[in-house]
């Protein structure tokens, strides 16, 4: 009779207590992704992830030459970043995958155009790689002519107050959508 009761008990305590939200992204929670960041600003600082704890924190990888992709992404970032609850504890940041023509300089006249909220992010072409890795992002240069473009993947990542990344939406997701699961790790 004792068993059945503490078995019992274990059963309502594991379901009542172990609420996980019910979110309409990705949840890679269990990938447990080493979501740490380390390169440089585009106000050409060192930038750490790790300083930007106790805040949930949108990560997007691209380049400043895409002509859609990423202007769309960054602009959507934007327009839902003035619409989650607590917007001062939002933010964005934006991984360059083309370091070789995305300087501090060209990200630091990219990036202000998509919010206070933003920091562009570069590095050599290893730390800008290990970075991609660590997301599980492909990348890569594809000739144009004289010139090249960058195909890449082009989902938005969440991470949250912890530091941990836990969703991720393909390209295209509708913003209302991420926005009730930024509102749920806010």
């Amino acid at each position: 009779m004792l068993k059945k009761l503490i078995c019992l008990l274990f059963l309502i305590f594991v379901a009542c207590g172990s609420e996980t939200p019910n979110f309409h992204g990705s949840d890679i929670t269990e990938a447990k992704l080493n979501g740490r960041i380390e390169l440089t600003s585009h106000k050409n600082e060192n930038f750490d992830s790790n300083s930007l704890l106790g805040n949930v924190v949108a990560i997007f990888f691209g380049f400043t030459n895409c002509p859609d992709i990423c202007p769309t992404t960054l602009t959507e970032l934007k327009l839902l970043s003035t619409q989650v609850n607590d917007p001062a504890h939002f933010k964005v940041l934006f991984v360059s995958v083309d370091p070789g023509r995305d300087t501090v300089e060209m990200l630091n006249d990219y990036i202000p155009r998509f919010g206070d909220n933003v920091t562009g992010l570069t590095g050599s072409k290893e730390n800008i790689k290990k970075v991609a890795d660590q997301y599980k992002i492909f990348y890569q240069a594809i000739p144009q002519g004289n010139d090249y473009t960058i195909d890449h993947s082009a989902g938005i990542y969440l991470m949250d107050k912890k530091g941990r990344v836990r969703l991720r939406f393909p390209y295209g997701t509708e913003t209302t959508l991420i926005i009730e699961d930024i509102n749920k790790l806010l």
